[in-house]
């Protein structure tokens, strides 16, 4: 139990403390230098907030990640790289909550700064076959010299796990964070999974850095819960979105790359992410323009309440989270493909329901 309680809750306790901390200071700051949401200025169809919300809760969230990670964890070239790429998208979504950059502008920064953690060696190496087998994807490899040393690029492993980091941060940016408190409540869980998945293989030594890294999202998430849930005081914004989706994505490939367990718990926004984005395109819009079309805003539409929704999606992440710890690759597999199936009929029940 000690152990335990030093590997994972103690480096939890830390970043929730040190986010939920800051979080004032940060909301001081943000009205300070005008980083502000204000539904009479910000007019759109998706702000469904009524009163003028601070941005950058993130930077709270980010703290936390970082002080707790230099004290628990070892200062390796994985942690550096870690630490590096989410610090450029935390700058990054300061600059988007200041001044609303253009969302192909940012996602070539995505790239960028997904890119760090792979030069320093976090990649996938192989995929399991929901059906059978194991997709290798050590090779190509392209081996070079440089400071003296040997080193090689896997191409399909690097380019497989940076459409993976890049994808997991746009697709929590626009399907988690719709309503006060959906967003942090939502990492948080799925963190707690990783970190639970991780303790199966607690045996092996090189898990116990991913225990206390899911530990230490889960807790900096916690931590900012209270000042976002509903009436929220402060947002997670794109920041806080972003690096949520960028720190799960890499504990989904650190964790024995158990990339399906993380789309099994994240299948509601992730879903729905997805439908709009097809939905976008098909009615000839971009599918990075943001409109009233999520799942929330639907469930808004039929009566329900900000809390209402953001424990709605809570409950189904958790539900999944369950399912994932306990389901082989094919189970998931089938899993997946029933939420795409529940969502995609919920939406458009939800739909025809707004319509009459």
């Amino acid at each position: 139990m000690n152990s335990l309680f030093n590997l994972a809750l103690l480096p939890a306790l830390l970043a929730g403390a040190v986010s939920y901390s800051v979080t004032p200071i940060i909301i001081k700051l943000a009205h300070k230098i005008g980083i502000i949401d204000d539904p009479k200025i910000h007019k759109h169809p998706k702000v469904i907030h009524t009163y003028p919300v601070p941005r950058g809760g993130g930077v709270a969230t980010f703290l936390g990640v970082l002080i707790a990670s230099f004290v628990f964890l070892p200062l390796d070239k994985h942690l550096i790289g870690i630490l590096l790429g989410a610090t450029l998208v935390t700058s990054l979504g300061i600059l988007d909550d200041k001044y609303d950059l253009n969302p192909y502008k940012r996602l070539i920064i995505l790239f960028v700064a997904a890119g760090i953690p792979i030069l320093a060696g976090i990649g996938i190496s192989f995929i399991t076959n929901p059906f059978n087998g194991i997709l290798d994807l050590s090779h190509p490899q392209i081996k070079f010299f440089l400071l003296g040393e040997e080193r090689s690029i896997w191409v399909l492993s690097d380019a497989f796990a940076l459409f993976w980091i890049v994808l997991m941060m746009n697709m929590l940016n626009m399907g988690a964070k719709g309503v006060d408190g959906q967003l942090p409540g939502v990492v948080v869980i799925a963190a707690i999974t990783i970190a639970a998945l991780s303790l199966k293989f607690s045996a092996d030594i090189t898990q116990w850095s991913v225990i206390i890294l899911a530990s230490i999202t889960a807790g900096a998430y916690l931590g900012f819960l209270p000042w976002n849930f509903y009436p929220q005081k402060i947002m997670p914004s794109y920041s806080g979105a972003t690096l949520a989706g960028y720190l799960l994505a890499i504990l989904s490939i650190l964790s024995t790359t158990k990339v399906g367990t993380l789309v099994v718990v994240l299948g509601v926004p992730l879903v729905d992410t997805g439908y709009t984005i097809i939905r976008r395109i098909a009615s000839g819009k971009s599918p990075v323009w943001g409109d009233r079309g999520h799942l929330h805003h639907k469930l808004l539409d039929i009566g329900l309440t900000k809390r209402q929704v953001a424990l709605f999606y809570w409950a189904t992440t958790a539900a999944l989270g369950i399912f994932a710890l306990n389901l082989n690759t094919e189970s998931k597999f089938y899993t997946i493909v029933g939420v795409i199936i529940l969502i995609g009929g919920l939406l458009l029940w939800l739909t025809q329901k707004s319509k009459t």
